[in-house]
């Protein structure tokens, strides 16, 4: 039905023109189809909805701030095929009611090409239909949640972080190696997050898992899930939490005595931002008088993306030069970077479809080759996989150092298959172009 919508919808902009054409007023322009709603001949309007208050936003905030300051710096140069990119950012405060509202808003009123990092699963979970009724490019979801890798009921809608259960399953064997004797604790927000990570990591772990404690992103409260892995006697607590609450649960578990080894995703451990936010909590308690980045030295953190503490990287060093620029006085993070490689990719598909832009087009060519940039593992999206990053590397914090590098890249699937080391040659900043001016 979709289909035949924008097939009948086209024809009708056909017959518009040429009607025109034959009535002698040929200087009237017909209507923009649904192809090309938010493309003019000098921008393309680009929509997200993201937590820029509420619970979620410390540390997310800096998604699209990074984004933003990747879209500015492509302006400057000259924008992509002669357009600039106009960014629409809209705060849904992390309430999946809210997030409809700014969407419907996105589409209807503001006209948007394309939805680019929506962040959160049950945000993005309530507009998706209403994303790919509307034949809207949803591309790079700012969530590891499965839904997005659904391409027969989802055709429009793409990935972009690994997935929760490929990340949790590289967790697991890595813990199953190097933690063979200890137990294991589970602290896990309770939507799609818990469940998809169960899946992965209980592959490896499941006689060693001791304790299943989940948490309400509303309820910025963890004394009954941080004692339950305290009784538990787990020795190590993996934590698939967003910013805020690892460093809630963190610090929780510091002043009753609890002190195991924390495991933590891509999607909640950002070190600078954990450590800033456990110095915001700590005010007015013991906590107090111990230094911040004490809580997070050792932690371990799975990511698909290099760090911002990674200085020789080459994609750091680029993307710290653009923040700098463009994003003064606001710290550099891993969340930054998330947000500047989403930019990064948009700007490559873009390029490549080249001046004639439409919606169609746009998803046959992110469908039809192999994308390379800034990430350490292999990026999928093609007409039959959604999915986007596709595996990890290990890292550990240590306060005042370059992260240590545990485990280099893996990669697998979301279900039983096997867990593959992978070495990918990729390209560096100067080998990818994202805008007019590097012609």
């Amino acid at each position: 039905m979709r289909t035949l919508r924008i097939i009948a919808s086209t024809l009708t902009v056909a017959i518009l023109a040429t009607s025109c054409g034959g009535s002698g007023s040929g200087e009237e322009e017909s209507a923009p189809s649904e192809l090309t709603t938010g493309v003019t001949d000098d921008s393309v309007v680009i929509g997200t909805h993201q937590p820029l208050t509420g619970a979620a936003s410390p540390g997310f905030v800096h998604v699209s701030t990074g984004t933003r300051a990747v879209f500015d710096y492509i302006n400057d140069n000259g924008g992509i095929h002669g357009r600039q990119i106009d960014y629409r950012v809209e705060d849904d405060v992390f309430d999946p009611a809210q997030t409809m509202d700014v969407t419907r808003d996105l589409i209807n009123e503001q006209e948007i090409f394309a939805m680019l990092g929506g962040l959160g699963t049950p945000t993005h979970e309530a507009v998706i239909d209403d994303l790919n009724d509307e034949g809207v490019p949803d591309l790079f979801v700012s969530s590891g949640a499965l839904a997005w890798d659904s391409p027969e009921e989802y055709p429009y809608s793409y990935g972009f972080q690994v997935d929760y259960s490929k990340e949790a399953k590289i967790q697991g064997a890595y813990i199953a190696e190097n933690f063979p004797d200890d137990s294991v604790g589970l602290l896990y927000q309770n939507d799609d997050v818990g469940p998809s990570s169960h899946a992965g990591i209980e592959q490896y772990l499941i006689d060693d898992i001791v304790a299943w404690e989940d948490y309400d992103p509303g309820v910025a409260e963890l004394d009954g899930q941080i004692e339950a892995l305290k009784d538990a006697k787990a020795d190590v607590a993996v934590c698939y939490c967003i910013p805020a609450f690892l460093g809630l649960a963190i610090l929780q578990a510091q002043s009753v005595g609890y002190e195991p080894q924390w495991v933590a995703p891509s999607f909640g451990g950002d070190v600078e931002v954990v450590t800033e936010l456990i110095t915001q909590y700590a005010e007015g308690t013991p906590a107090e008088d111990v230094p911040p980045e004490a809580f997070t030295d050792g932690l371990i953190i799975t990511s698909f993306l290099p760090m911002a503490g990674q200085s020789k990287d080459p994609w750091t060093t680029f993307f710290r030069e653009i923040h700098e620029e463009y994003n003064e006085g606001a710290p550099f993070t891993d969340t930054t970077m998330y947000g500047m490689v989403q930019a990064t990719l948009m700007a490559q598909l873009l390029m490549e479809v080249g001046p004639d832009l439409d919606r169609e087009t746009l998803i046959r060519t992110l469908n039809s080759q192999e994308w390379e940039g800034p990430g350490l593992v292999p990026f999928v999206a093609t007409e039959d996989d959604h999915s986007g990053y596709s595996g990890v590397m290990v890292a550990q914090n240590h306060a005042g150092e370059e992260p240590e590098i545990l485990q280099e890249p893996r990669v697998t699937d979301s279900e039983g298959g096997e867990i593959l080391p992978f070495e990918l040659d990729r390209p560096g900043p100067d080998e990818v172009t994202l805008h007019d001016g590097d012609h």
